[in-house]
């Protein structure tokens, strides 16, 4: 039966070792790897069916010149054939759905470690790093599985044939016996060589696959400094090394294919030879060496399928080994609840496994164990059932609920900070209608609150896609946002319109531009707090002014706050605070601070003396 992809829940894998998550993919379908195990047997001992049937029809029937023992033979030959083949379809099948349900579950965990570690993902490992785990450690980890068809298939292949060998003659089945760990013996240093080869091939390769990530990203901005050329001299000297170590790894393989090819060949013509001296002396009949020749032949398969095998176990691990590296990370610790309680640990006794078994995507339950605890839990307090102020003692600042609230700091490190402080996502003694942030549910404060950064992630897809938020999103709720957001002229500058293509990171629109859709699409989500940092800080003064006017419009009577140093946008504002030093050293309207605060007025005047700095516009035509 075909998995049933993607899988609705993937569950928690051992991330104890490379060798324990291969385990895990296998222990996740038991009945389809023991399909595949039983069919892969079948299919081996077939192989070496036909040569006894060969023999037996070359001594009874040729030899003794018995046509009816010939042609009972014959029969039994194609049908052995006929059934084999049928074996060899069912055994590729079921390996295909098993290799393709370890890939499917290797990606599910994935994307939800992903998902997960969120914002953080970024400082933890490069956007090269995961997109090579994506694009080729899950497959190859997935390749491992094949050892549990054909792999388990080989060794019962192997016994068979020594036996059916012993039963002709016992020199020659200690020569197979004997053969086989010799051709191990050769093979394991350069798998050994191969591992360590291709670990430092894969690293590198993800560092480069970053580096070209970010060029691409900054092209625009390389091209305006000059440094295009710089960063194309080391993307070409890094490309370079990774090349040499592709030299390297293809060598080590080349050796490795080589014996896979020529060991078994030389193996088959040194058995035979000893059977054709055997045959002369008159030790095996004719169809004896006939059926040598054809279990030596068929040997060929399972010692093929064991080094195929390892050479997969080897790339297998080093695969499975960058997964579960991933898959370790945690998230930055936002402290209080959000995290898996200890008794919804499957085995406790496995350290570093996934705690979160959401599907991504997914709202998680709270009555589902394993997701993040509700306020009826204990630990756990209630989030404040309507608008509350919202408090952050590092600062001193207060939050009215329902008001439009502007913040301007004379360091950007600190406003970017208090964003984390009042959305949770570091730790700290912020309140929220006098509630410890801390302790109340993660899913109920990013349901509730949303930090928007100016440069937040634009995923790839249509406009209508980046902007959807929620299935009730319909086209005129996009274009409010969007006229709120002073974005029409996206649009309609656009060839498809809402339905348009849009790379990765919006790459394909001006820093405007991906502005304004960032600011369509936080207004989309309607949060009952919205804090947004600097949102219009790559637009002209004009658009500026729309947005101002047309925000504190759109979010009249719910709590939003606007960190930035904009005149026109904290004109806009309800009340001011100013944050200097790490500190609020001064509040009131946007006017007020103006007049009593010298440096509030040259951090919003960007060193000029302008006096006219509290008017946000200089015509009603800005703010249509």
């Amino acid at each position: 039966m075909p998995p049933q992809i993607p899988h609705p829940e993937p569950g928690i894998p051992d991330t104890r070792g490379p060798m324990r998550y291969l385990w895990w993919l296998v222990r996740r379908q038991p009945g389809r790897v023991l399909r595949g195990s039983l069919l892969g047997t079948a299919w081996m001992v077939a192989l070496s069916l036909r040569p006894y049937l060969i023999a037996r029809a070359v001594d009874d029937g040729l030899r003794a010149r018995d046509i009816r023992a010939l042609a009972l033979w014959v029969v039994a030959i194609v049908v052995a054939g006929v059934g084999l083949s049928y074996l060899g379809i069912m055994r590729h099948r079921t390996m295909t759905f098993i290799r393709e349900d370890a890939k499917a579950r290797s990606a599910a965990v994935v994307l939800r470690q992903v998902s997960r570690i969120g914002a953080a993902l970024p400082r933890r490992v490069g956007a090269g790093e995961v997109a090579t785990i994506g694009g080729s450690d899950i497959d190859w980890s997935a390749q491992v599985l094949t050892l549990t068809g054909p792999g388990v298939g080989a060794v019962v292949g192997y016994a068979v044939i020594a036996v059916l060998l012993w039963s002709i003659s016992p020199l020659l089945a200690l020569c197979v016996l004997l053969g086989v760990p010799v051709v191990g013996l050769v093979v394991g240093p350069l798998l050994r060589r191969l591992e360590r080869a291709e670990s430092v091939y894969r690293k590198q390769q993800g560092a480069l696959t970053a580096r070209s990530g970010d060029i691409v990203a900054g092209l625009r901005v390389l091209a305006g400094v000059g440094g295009r050329d710089l960063f194309a001299r080391r993307y070409a000297a890094m490309s370079q090394n990774l090349r040499a170590e592709g030299y390297r790894v293809g060598a080590v393989n080349s050796w490795i294919d080589a014996a896979i090819v020529a060991i078994p060949g030389l193996f088959l013509a040194a058995v035979v030879w000893l059977t054709a001296r055997m045959a002369v002396s008159g030790d095996v009949t004719v169809g004896e060496l006939v059926a040598v020749y054809g279990y030596v032949a068929t040997l060929i398969v399972p010692v093929w399928f064991l080094l195929e095998g390892s050479y997969q176990l080897i790339r297998g691990r080093v695969a499975a080994r960058r997964i579960i590296a991933l898959l370790r990370l945690t998230p930055d610790d936002v402290g209080g609840p959000g995290r898996r309680q200890p008794d919804t640990v499957p085995d406790a006794r496995q350290p570093g496994t996934v705690p979160d078994t959401r599907q991504p995507g997914t709202v998680p339950d709270a009555r589902q164990p394993g997701t993040v605890p509700d306020a009826r839990r204990p630990g756990v307090l209630a989030a404040p059932a309507g608008p509350a102020d919202l408090y952050d003692p590092v600062t001193g600042l207060t939050v009215r609920a329902g008001r439009l609230t502007g913040v301007a700091a004379d360091d950007p490190a600190a406003a970017v900070a208090l964003a984390d402080r009042l959305g949770r996502y570091v730790v700290s003694g912020a309140t929220w209608g006098s509630v410890p942030l801390t302790g109340i549910a993660l899913d109920e404060v990013r349901a509730r609150i949303l930090v928007a950064d100016h440069e937040s992630y634009l995923f790839a897809g249509t406009l209508r896609d980046i902007l959807h938020s929620a299935d009730t999103d319909a086209d005129d709720r996009m274009h409010a946002a969007l006229w709120v957001a002073s974005a029409e002229d996206v649009v309609d500058a656009l060839p498809a319109g809402l339905d348009t293509p849009i790379d990765a990171r919006g790459r394909t629109l001006s820093g405007g531009q991906r502005q304004r859709v960032r600011l369509a699409r936080a207004l989309l989500a309607e949060p009952e707090v919205l804090i947004l940092v600097d949102p219009t800080s790559a637009v002209d003064a004009h658009t500026e002014a729309r947005i101002a006017e047309r925000l504190r419009t759109a979010r009249a009577g719910r709590t939003t706050v606007l960190i930035a140093t904009s005149p026109l946008l904290l004109g806009r504002a309800d009340l001011v605070a100013y944050l200097s030093a790490g500190r609020i050293t001064a509040t009131g309207s946007h006017a007020d601070l103006l007049d009593r605060d010298v440096d509030y007025r040259h951090l919003v005047a960007r060193g000029s003396d302008d006096p006219d700095l509290d008017k946000p516009a200089d015509t009603e035509e800005a703010y249509r």
